[in-house]
């Protein structure tokens, strides 16, 4: 009698057996990492398995050196970086990054979902981090080319040199329009003008890779293992602070913002940018880091976009003053404005204990965490990082090659801006004589490649001398142009007694500003450090010369333009000096319009066209042409 009973039994066992089977089977073909899935299913899945744990962690980036592959696997991590001058060995190798990007990978690959992070870098006038890579001019030299398609040329090959290294993610392009050049980062900026720096978002395609016409407006594209996922920033009103205080207020009414400082969002997002970095300033008063207004109301509803939205550097502690002084309100301030990655960089367990407390208590809904997820995810799997977590070292040759340094050469000759040339305009002293019996090269800018390159290079304010990266400095590429017969003279500080008595036919001055960045940078007074005007007057009051600026901005000028024959703002012109020499001697004509008022005295900044008190020493858009010399 106990038969049927025993088969029952039996029977509801593999039953149960089957059903949990096939559960396990449907649990076990993760839709996520199949590849022919669309985004929105493979996202729909993956954070459907999600714990808050995993879903915290991939909104966090941290620095690479307080991260390891068993903190990438232990905390879900979903992004890292490398700051200014953060690098794996001094003068590393591709080879050495793409180590260890990759070891790093491996370890969030081994996590339980293996969600893949993302490796981000300030790369923004070139791969300017990396020992060997084409450093090219910073942006306000490329707003004076007025030419988007080389802007775009150059976005291509920076995202080669990064990919060279392993690397994915760039913080580039800085969309700021400086308002005020004694800013610290104005030389980040491509021009006072909106309309220029719209036109210079045309490097973001040169990035991520140009978007198909047809492709929905406001979400990411990064087009392929030859491009990198970019960064419009830092959103908004960076450029418009009083006084250009850096990570200060900027105080503008709503036509104004739209105008002068929203245009280039427009453009990036049309274009398909991946993300947005929010700016470290206060718009009247509100910092951006806790603006929900611009964050969610704005930039993500309004303008549509897509991508995901990333703090700046311990961006949401400076919400409070002192910074990080109550770190719960900065987490749920800037979490519930919209930010959906925040850049640590460094306390990544109080963050991860602060967001799981303010979630579980209410205070930050599920509904803004899965949808910060939800934006990140979408960038990874827009990239192809789930397909494509590892790099490979196919791109290594491309760091620094020589066709990358011939395009730093082009960008460096057009971006050269002419301001005097010659006493009177039917005597000019430009294209200089390759021929020449004794020349005379002072200055402490001719030979300094990390002068000429400026902040945000190898180091975060940059560095002085020639040995800490490769490219020609302009007292070498002036020895490269000349005769072989021209007898060329360094002296960096001459005085006015060696001058007259050296019989030179002419001399080259170059001097400028030390390398800076962000707050370092910030001036008040813009005058050239000594012994820069020094020079200029020993040399210029005695001999013909010309004088080469090499600035991150207009600086002062005015007392000494009546002492100089010829005058030539070089900005920050990076790795390839030898285009300043190819302008200077005629081998190529100059064509740079000024991209910034150059002002008279800091008394009457800040000033732009349409002020009715508009009296520049050099109005926005001057620039002298000359033609290219003929044989000589």
């Amino acid at each position: 009698m106990e038969t049927p009973r025993i088969v029952g039994i039996l029977l509801i066992g593999i039953l149960v057996w089957c059903c949990m089977a096939t559960s396990a089977n449907a649990d076990t073909k993760m839709i996520y990492k199949d590849s022919n899935q669309p985004y929105n299913v493979r996202i729909k899945d993956l954070i459907g398995r999600m714990t808050l744990e995993e879903k915290i962690g991939q909104m966090i980036q941290i620095e690479r050196n307080v991260s390891s592959p068993e903190v990438m696997r232990k905390y879900f991590i979903g992004s890292l970086l490398s700051g200014g001058g953060s690098e794996p060995t001094p003068q590393a190798s591709p080879k050495d990054w793409i180590d260890m990007v990759n070891e790093f990978q491996k370890g969030s690959l081994s996590s339980r979902l293996g969600i893949p992070m993302i490796y981000g870098i300030d790369a923004v006038h070139g791969h300017n981090n990396v020992y060997k890579a084409t450093i090219f001019p910073h942006n306000i030299g490329l707003g004076a080319t007025r030419d988007p398609e080389l802007v775009n040329r150059i976005g291509v090959v920076t995202a080669l040199e990064v990919r060279a290294t392993g690397i994915h993610y760039v913080f580039a392009p800085c969309i700021a329009v400086c308002r005020d050049p004694r800013w610290g980062r104005c030389y980040e900026s491509y021009s006072e003008d909106p309309k220029i720096v719209q036109d210079m978002t045309e490097i973001i395609p040169g990035l991520q890779g140009q978007i198909p016409s047809s492709y929905p407006k406001g979400v990411p594209f990064v087009g392929g293992m030859e491009s990198v996922a970019a960064c419009a920033k830092h959103y908004i009103g960076d450029g418009g602070t009083t006084k250009g205080i850096n990570e200060n207020n900027t105080v503008i009414d709503n036509k104004g913002l739209l105008s002068i400082h929203m245009p280039g969002y427009v453009s990036s997002i049309r274009k398909g940018v991946a993300t947005v970095m929010i700016s470290y300033s206060s718009l009247n008063g509100v910092k951006m880091h806790a603006n929900y207004e611009m964050v969610t109301n704005f930039l993500k509803k309004n303008l549509r976009f897509k991508g995901f939205v990333i703090s700046d550097w311990e961006g949401i502690d400076r919400i409070t003053s002192p910074p990080h002084a109550n770190y719960t309100y900065s987490i749920e301030a800037s979490v519930n404005a919209g930010l959906d990655m925040i850049m640590l960089p460094y306390n990544y367990t109080e963050f991860i204990d602060g967001l799981t407390y303010l979630v579980k208590n209410n205070f930050v809904p599920m509904s803004r965490i899965d949808d910060a997820v939800k934006r990140i995810l979408l960038v990874k799997f827009t990239m192809g990082l789930f397909e494509n977590p590892l790099a490979d070292e196919k791109f290594v040759e491309q760091l620094g090659c020589e066709a990358h340094r011939e395009l730093a050469r082009e960008a460096v000759r057009k971006s050269l801006v002419l301001l005097k040339n010659g006493k009177s305009a039917d005597a000019p002293l430009l294209p200089l004589p390759k021929k020449a019996s004794n020349i005379l090269v002072a200055g402490s800018h001719a030979d300094n490649l990390g002068y000429q390159c400026g902040g945000w290079t190898i180091k975060w304010m940059g560095f002085s001398g020639n040995n800490l990266t490769t490219g020609t400095t302009i007292l070498t590429a002036i020895k490269n142009t000349v005769e072989p017969t021209t007898k060329v003279v360094y002296n960096e500080n001459p005085d006015a007694e060696f001058v007259k008595s050296g019989g030179f036919s002419y001399a080259i001055v170059v001097v400028g500003e030390h390398p800076y960045a962000e707050t370092k940078g910030d001036n008040l007074s813009l005058t050239i450090p000594e012994p820069g005007p020094s020079t200029i007057t020993n040399v210029c009051g005695t001999v013909k010369c010309v004088v080469v600026v090499v600035s991150g901005r207009p600086v002062v000028i005015q007392p000494y333009v009546a002492s100089i024959e010829a005058l030539v703002a070089a900005w920050l012109p990076g790795s390839e000096g030898q285009g300043v020499a190819d302008v200077l001697f005629g081998d190529f004509g100059f064509t740079g319009k000024l991209s910034f008022t150059w002002f008279k005295t800091v008394d009457q900044l800040p000033m732009h066209v349409g002020d009715p008190n508009y009296d520049p020493l050099f109005p926005l858009g001057f620039g002298l042409t000359t033609q290219p010399a003929k044989a000589q």
